[in-house]
């Protein structure tokens, strides 16, 4: 069972995030970065699968040169080998990325053999644009689940299933197939030491991505969202706070 895993560099969740003067991006002098939760529950699965299942698994991403360290991370965690889609670092939309993902994973496909199953996150944690793996799918031309909360596999087949308004879904998809996760599939894995200083020396399989612009939706500026900056006011302590308490519910029109 050989699996594929793709992996985005974003800010650290909860980071304040500055723009740029010109707003055409964040300034990200003073950010941490790391991958999406969605993200590390995918890496997690794919790890998961291949523990019960045997074979491998890969972890790919696509950005600047520094994104490297979110692969060596799945590394980290367990992933068997990374693969770094270099960009100039400038952000790129869901369908240019999708596009240069799918060219690569052929290129690498051709080389060593089909992934039987490739997972994404269901959505980034900076864009949430619950695109690029379901273009993936469809330029690839194999099935796709999104959402997924849970996975089961054998040789041919993924049994999905995903979280509905009052029950859950299930899909069985012939593999090879691509499917999206939801971060609460699993709990994620957390490297030790010792293992990140391992990742840090695995050799990853490095190529140019290819970006193929096409016409359809452009970024105009960003804009991000405002701060409060008030401070917290203490209501009081213990039983004596609770009318001060009720006071702000009916002001909030909640009682």
């Amino acid at each position: 069972m050989d699996v594929l895993t793709c992996v985005k560099r974003v800010p650290d969740t909860g980071a304040r995030i500055v723009l740029t003067d010109d707003k055409q991006e964040i300034d990200a002098s003073n950010l941490g970065y790391t991958m999406s939760p969605h993200e590390e529950c995918a890496i997690e699965e794919a790890i998961q699968q291949v523990e019960e299942h045997g074979g491998s698994s890969t972890a790919l991403t696509l950005g600047p040169p520094d994104a490297e360290e979110q692969v060596r991370t799945a590394i980290a965690m367990g992933a068997d080998q990374g693969m770094v889609l270099e960009t100039d670092g400038s952000e790129w939309g869901p369908s240019e990325t999708a596009a240069a993902i799918a060219d690569a994973i052929e290129a690498r496909e051709a080389d060593e053999g089909e992934f039987d199953l490739l997972i994404f996150g269901n959505e980034s944690a900076d864009a949430e644009n619950y695109q690029v793996g379901i273009r993936v799918a469809n330029r690839l031309g194999r099935p796709v689940v999104a959402g997924v909360k849970g996975l089961d596999l054998d040789d041919s087949t993924a049994t999905a299933e995903r979280e509905v308004s009052g029950g859950s879904e299930i899909y069985e998809l012939p593999l090879p197939a691509v499917i999206t996760v939801k971060e609460g599939i699993n709990e994620p894995r957390y490297p030790s030491m010792r293992a990140k200083m391992q990742a840090r020396k695995q050799e990853l399989d490095e190529r140019t991505a290819d970006r193929t612009v096409e016409e359809g939706l452009q970024m105009i500026e960003l804009e991000a969202p405002e701060q409060d900056e008030s401070p917290a006011e203490v209501l009081g302590e213990g039983p004596e706070a609770a009318p001060a308490v009720v006071d702000v519910l009916e002001e909030l029109e909640v009682l």
